[in-house]
C-alpha cells in the first residue's frame, strides 16, 4: 500500500518542526513541493533546507509548478475551486510515479487556509493509498507568541477570517485574526481597534509592528509595501481587537 504523509512544518522557524514532523519526513522516499515561481524561490529553499538538516536517508525532491490563477475573479469559489482541480491534476501525475511513501510539506498547518488536503481528496479519487496528517505551528499561533499575547480576551471568541471576507463583513465577536490579506483590509476599519501586524514570521526578515489602528495603520502600510517592493512576495498576518468589548462593530467594513 502507498502512502502519502502531508506534513505541517509551521510559520517559518525551522525549530518550528515537531518531532512527529521529523518521524514523518524519515519515512518519505519522495517530497513533492509546490513551487510559487522565482520571485518565492525562498519559500522552497526554507523546505529543503529542513530536509537537508534532519535527513540523511536518500529522499528526492520533486517541484511542481503551482498553476497559475485571477486573482480578483468575479466568481471567486470558482476560480478557486478550478486551481485546485489543476493542482490535484499535477500532483497526480507525479505521485503515480511513486511505488512507496510520498510526502508533502505544508507551511504552518495543513488544517488551516490550505488546500492541500482538498486537493489529495481529488487523487484519492483517481488512485489508492494511505494518508497521514501530521500537524504543525500555525501563523496565528506564531504571531501570538512573538507579539507575546493572548489571542481572546477571557471567555471570548477567536474569529478567524481573511481579509476579503473583513472588507465585506467587518470585525468578528471578540477577537478577529486576519490572514490572506492583500489588500490591507484594516485601512477601512471605523472605531477604536488594536492591530498586532507581523510579517515572514519565523523567517530572517521578520518584522512585527503594533499599536492602535488610528496611530499605526499608514506604519503597517508603508511597511508593508516596502517589504513586498523588496522581496518580491509577502506573507503577513494580524490580530485585530475593539479597544473594549463594548466596542464590536458587526457591520460590514465600508
Amino acid at each position: 500500500m502507498r502512502k502519502l504523509y502531508v506534513i505541517g512544518i509551521g510559520a517559518g522557524d525551522p525549530d518550528q518542526v515537531t518531532m512527529q514532523a521529523i518521524k514523518a519526513m524519515r519515512q518519505v522516499e519522495v517530497f513533492f513541493v509546490i513551487g510559487k515561481g522565482a520571485e518565492k524561490r525562498e519559500l522552497v529553499e526554507v523546505r529543503t533546507a529542513i530536509l537537508a538538516e534532519h535527513l540523511r536517508h536518500p529522499y528526492q525532491v520533486v517541484e511542481i509548478p503551482d498553476p497559475p490563477r485571477d486573482r480578483t475573479p468575479a466568481d471567486y469559489r470558482g476560480v478557486v475551486e478550478d486551481w485546485h482541480e489543476r493542482r490535484a491534476a499535477l500532483l497526480a501525475a507525479a505521485f503515480a510515479e511513486v511505488d512507496g511513501v510520498g510526502g508533502i510539506l505544508v507551511w504552518g498547518d495543513p488544517a488551516l487556509y490550505d488546500s492541500t488536503l482538498r486537493m489529495i481528496d481529488r487523487v484519492l479519487a483517481e488512485q489508492s493509498f494511505d494518508v497521514e496528517v501530521i500537524p504543525g505551528v500555525t501563523s496565528v499561533h506564531a504571531l501570538a507568541a512573538r507579539h507575546r499575547t493572548v489571542l481572546h480576551r477571557i471567555g471570548e471568541p477567536v474569529h478567524i477570517t481573511t481579509g476579503r471576507r473583513l472588507r465585506e463583513e467587518g470585525l468578528g465577536p471578540g477577537s478577529t485574526v486576519v490572514m490572506l490579506d492583500g489588500d490591507c483590509a484594516f485601512t477601512d476599519l471605523p472605531g477604536d481597534v488594536h492591530i498586532w501586524w507581523a510579517a515572514y514570521l519565523g523567517m530572517p526578515d521578520e518584522t512585527l509592528l503594533e499599536g492602535p489602528l488610528s496611530e499605526v495603520a499608514t506604519t503597517i502600510v508603508e511597511t508593508r509595501t516596502r517589504l513586498r517592493a523588496e522581496k518580491g512576495w509577502i506573507m503577513d498576518i494580524y490580530l485585530l481587537r475593539p479597544a473594549a468589548p463594548s466596542a464590536v462593530n458587526h457591520q460590514a467594513v465600508r
